[in-house]
């Protein structure tokens, strides 16, 4: 998948410290959404995230893709997705889901996530998935937007209570 810009592609080992740094993106910008409910970075997030994602790029029923600018050949972003299996728990079928997606902040506005999002929902078609779920932080309004956008809509909310 290709746009002006940018480059879809599936992601490699190469990617690793990419990923890595996108990843612990996310969980600083989650974790200043609400202190309590996510986790903290802690000291070195990149490589805990980079060594979790390179085990992911081997598992089957996961796919990670990024966006490499194709100006700079740098990754400006990725989609990690995967199938789920039917579950009791959460009263649903098999489904395909949306685990991460995060985008930096200077490549934003480019269509990058919403391509990452298609490319991951394309693929998760490819394996037999009839729906594509995904969670986001109350918080995130711009990213709801997105979503909302790309076809998804609300129904369920996460609440939390400390104890």
């Amino acid at each position: 998948m290709s746009d002006n810009a940018f480059t879809i592609r599936r992601a490699a080992a190469a990617d690793a410290p990419a990923l890595g740094r996108l990843c612990a993106l996310l969980l600083r910008t989650h974790y200043d959404f609400d202190r309590q409910r996510f986790l903290a970075p802690g000291d070195a997030p990149e490589e805990g995230y980079a060594w979790f994602l390179r085990g992911q790029l081997r598992r089957k029923g996961v796919v990670v893709f990024v966006a490499e600018l194709k100006e700079t050949g740098a990754v400006a972003g990725y989609v990690y997705a995967g199938m789920e299996p039917m579950s009791w728990k959460e009263l649903r079928d098999e489904a395909g889901f949306i685990h991460d997606v995060a985008v930096e902040p200077s490549a934003r506005r480019l269509g990058i996530a919403a391509a990452l999002i298609e490319a991951a929902a394309a693929w998760l078609k490819e394996q037999g998935a009839r729906r594509v779920m995904l969670w986001t932080a109350e918080q995130n309004a711009h990213a709801q937007r997105l979503f909302a956008r790309l076809g998804f809509r609300r129904t369920m909310v996460e609440m939390t209570r400390e104890i």
